[in-house]
């Protein structure tokens, strides 16, 4: 077992009593409650279907901890629900990329998987394949703002992320997280 997913565990068990953290966009839909994880079983077929392998510190995720319910936004998807994208091409102009839906097997690009319902067409999504493997981009479909890469190093670290900053009351755009009104005597 990855040993930052225990540690996962806790933090997320008193995130939600945390008089002084941060509000979570979404967090009424999955009440910072994660779904059973998956089997390893469940997860190999997922990736022999899309011709994918999944990167090792999500599937830890996925198959030690949980595979729907509590994140950013509106939560972990189900794994039925995931779709493969790729970066939209280089606008001629110096406006934001999107990114495509991808059919089964058709690519020649860096695939990314959308992991997590972030509302309207805007994505959260687990770099798969290329040099992104394993990181988190935030963008929209239709390129109405440009991609943003997470500075974490995988999901684990970024799901940690998010726990931390919810925890010590920040703001983080990225992530959709309001800190608490300050209260004064």
């Amino acid at each position: 077992m990855d040993p930052r997913l225990p540690r996962l565990r806790d933090k997320l068990a008193t995130i939600a009593a945390n008089p002084h953290r941060s509000r979570s966009f979404g967090e009424d839909k999955h009440q910072f409650r994660l779904g059973p994880p998956l089997s390893e079983r469940r997860v190999q077929s997922f990736e022999t279907d899309h011709g994918i392998g999944l990167p090792s510190a999500y599937r830890a995720f996925l198959t030690q901890l949980g595979a729907t319910g509590a994140a950013p936004f509106y939560g972990l998807l189900p794994l039925d629900q995931y779709e493969l994208f790729t970066m939209g091409p280089e606008p001629p102009t110096n406006t934001p990329r999107g990114f495509t839906p991808l059919e089964q097997r058709q690519y020649h690009d860096d695939l990314f998987l959308h992991i997590i319902e972030a509302g309207c067409s805007d994505l959260v999504l687990l770099g798969i394949t290329g040099p992104l493997s394993g990181r988190i981009l935030t963008g929209n479909s239709d390129g109405f703002w440009g991609p943003d890469l997470s500075p974490a190093a995988d999901f684990i670290a970024w799901y940690e992320l998010w726990l931390d900053d919810m925890a010590a009351g920040r703001n983080n755009r990225a992530l959709e997280l309001s800190a608490p009104p300050s209260h004064t005597p």
